[in-house]
């Protein structure tokens, strides 16, 4: 059994807020890829930002992924990951048509439950590394509803509750 584990979804749907709470409990997390991309390329002038180069974005976040993967082998118990390689992946081969969910994702493989959050517009919202709207985040969170399945996962959707209690029902279902 996989003890990766993906949290995953809709944009500003609470997923890091989650991880946070993994975190807090003692379990090893991987922050997102993405934000921590669009950080280091904001403070170097960089152009791999998912509103200027989506592609270059998704290829980093894909090696970002990897190497997040290789860092966490030496982990105990859970790992938790706010997204994944699979996210990535599925991104690259939405905007540029290349396989890259079956040749990049499908041999590096996650716990087979992942945990998607829904979206949520009550707590939605942007920030300087979440600039797209809540309809963009939407459109993401059903192609991923629809990418993860037929890499062999097992969706479950996550409820919308307190961090508490999703942080329960995440380890209860696992």
């Amino acid at each position: 059994m996989n003890r990766f584990v993906v949290i995953s979804g809709c944009s500003g749907g609470g997923k890091s807020t989650l991880l946070a709470e993994f975190g807090r409990r003692g379990h090893a997390v991987v922050e997102e890829p993405g934000r921590r991309i669009v950080k280091e390329e904001l403070e170097s002038g960089g152009r791999a930002l998912p509103w200027v180069d989506g592609p270059a974005f998704a290829r980093r976040a894909i090696a970002v992924a990897l190497a997040d993967r290789t860092v966490a082998e030496c982990r105990p118990g859970w790992v938790f990951f706010d997204r994944s390689l699979v996210d990535a992946a599925s991104a690259l081969q939405h905007m540029t048509g290349e396989p890259a969910l079956e040749t990049l994702a499908r041999p590096h493989p996650y716990h087979q439950r992942v945990f998607l959050a829904p979206p949520w517009p009550e707590i939605y919202g942007t920030d300087p590394e979440r600039r797209h709207g809540l309809d963009a985040a939407i459109t993401e969170y059903e192609r991923l509803l629809q990418d993860y399945p037929v890499l062999g996962y097992e969706v479950v959707i996550l409820p919308k509750v307190s961090v508490a209690e999703r942080a329960d029902f995440v380890l209860g279902t696992l």
